[in-house]
């Protein structure tokens, strides 16, 4: 069985509550990180293969328009950039996360006249470029190169997972998060019916994706931050009137062309956890523990109808404490007992981890997470 196989087929078991032959690992991980990691491992440090993991999420161009960023200004290490979502953000120097500085929506009327480029268009798959998902984050990144080269530099080795948008997670990158909240109850139809375009051009984007991915992805990634540390960011009956469907139309999607399907939502979204598991969600990812989250409570009370994927506490791995962080490891592996449940941080490895206390999780993993479980 090739090393592409045997993750997939591991992946697979764990998501679908089998215990196969280790419990499976991921992560996502913040560049600061991995300059620390070239420093101690070498220029070609990746930290997929360096630590064995199982699968990796490749995103492609999903910017309403595809176009190079525009630099507004530059100053030392501050840089402002326009994208193709039509937003203006803020990077500055090694600050954790951008600042959103303006939208280029600022009144509910202006939705209707929102552009987006063709879904399908194959500069998203296969054309290097400057896009808004990829290139701002904690760091600037620009011209990423094609998704299908970097899909293919991992489909050998990997379980390769795609990724779309739920349409709440697209719709606060294009008028701000605060106009989406406030408009839900001021401009109630005309935000509807823009979430309702979004919710058709990710449906397309992503059969499109399927398409361009020529049978080398086993799954998919769907982001979509609802909630924060206390709770949804609007009520549940409202994520069920305006994103449920969206979401059930992208999971039936995935399925019908046999892909796995991952949900990422921060903060503490459990007031949607059983219209998740009633959508046949196959896992969820990253259970904040920061949030108040224990995989291993809600293993004990969505077992064997969802899955989850993360919840190893960052603050402790950030802490540097070999004692505690093996004991966060061992004790979140109790929620691998019977599958369902994916090694992974509570949302990604920050630039506060040391390489060492990553990979003394990784070894303890290792270690104790070989099946049957001790």
């Amino acid at each position: 069985m090739s090393n592409a196989a045997e993750k997939i087929e591991r992946m697979r078991r764990a998501l679908s509550h089998e215990e196969s032959d280790r419990v499976p690992a991921g992560e996502f991980f913040w560049t600061l990180f991995l300059e620390k990691c070239k420093a101690k491992w070498g220029a070609g440090f990746d930290p997929y293969r360096h630590f064995d993991l199982d699968y990796v999420v490749i995103t492609p161009n999903m910017d309403p328009r595809i176009q190079p960023f525009e630099i507004i200004e530059e100053t030392g290490t501050d840089i402002v950039v326009k994208t193709g979502f039509g937003a203006t953000i803020r990077r500055s120097g090694t600050k954790p996360m951008p600042h959103f500085e303006a939208f280029s929506v600022t009144r509910p009327e202006e939705m209707e006249h929102f552009g987006f480029d063709d879904p399908a268009d194959p500069r998203r798959f296969f054309s290097a470029g400057d896009d808004q998902l990829n290139g701002v984050g904690d760091a600037l990144g620009r011209n990423i190169p094609a998704w299908d080269g970097r899909v293919d530099a991992y489909a050998q080795d990997f379980a390769v997972f795609g990724s779309v948008c739920e349409p709440f997670e697209y719709l606060w990158r294009c008028i701000g998060t605060e106009n989406a909240l406030y408009w839900m109850a001021t401009d109630y139809e005309r935000l509807s019916a823009f979430i309702d375009r979004i919710g058709g051009f990710m449906l397309d984007f992503a059969r499109a994706q399927i398409a361009a991915g020529r049978g080398r992805l086993c799954g998919m990634y769907i982001w979509g931050d609802v909630a924060y540390v206390n709770g949804m960011l609007f009520g549940a009956p409202r994520w069920r009137e305006l994103f449920l469907p969206h979401v059930k139309a992208l999971i039936e999607l995935f399925h019908a062309h046999g892909l796995m399907v991952i949900y990422h939502g921060c903060g503490n979204a459990t007031d949607i956890f059983e219209d998740l598991a009633g959508l046949g969600l196959d896992a969820y990812n990253p259970c904040e523990a920061k949030a108040g989250l224990d995989v291993v409570r809600l293993k004990e009370q969505y077992g064997g109808r969802m899955a989850f994927c993360g919840n190893i506490d960052v603050r402790v791995l950030e802490s540097g404490d070999p004692e505690a962080i093996r004991k966060e490891v061992r004790y979140k592996l109790q929620a691998a007992r019977g599958g369902g449940w994916i090694f992974q941080s509570d949302h990604s490895v920050s630039s506060e981890v040391a390489p060492e206390s990553y990979a003394l999780a990784v070894e303890t993993l290792r270690e104790f997470g070989t099946y049957p479980l001790g």
